[in-house]
């Protein structure tokens, strides 16, 4: 957890209470960790652990929420349940091997 409160920490300073990390519109760093909002919600779904929330991280819990909400977004980021499949297809074939 400590890393996602570096990243939180890091929120606050390049957003500067903006939406996004690099201010009003999703930038080059929004997508790029836009591209782990699926495999952040199959784990805290799958060890039932909430990372992002909003009272120990404010800023990223918003963020994901208008991230993922993005009309150029919200059809890209898989859907929860199928990463959760692929993880546990992942699982399987390592335990096999």
């Amino acid at each position: 957890m400590e890393g996602i409160m570096l990243l939180e920490d890091a929120f606050a300073k390049c957003g500067k209470g903006k939406d996004y990390f690099g201010g009003d519109t999703i930038g080059y760093l929004d997508v790029i960790l836009g591209g782990f909002l699926g495999w952040l919600r199959a784990t805290e779904k799958m060890t039932n652990l909430k990372i992002l929330n909003a009272t120990k991280t404010p800023g990223l819990f918003g963020w994901a929420h208008r991230f993922g909400s993005n009309a150029a977004v919200k059809d890209v980021i898989p859907e929860t349940e199928k990463v959760v499949e692929l993880a546990k297809t992942f699982a399987a074939i390592a335990r096999a091997q």
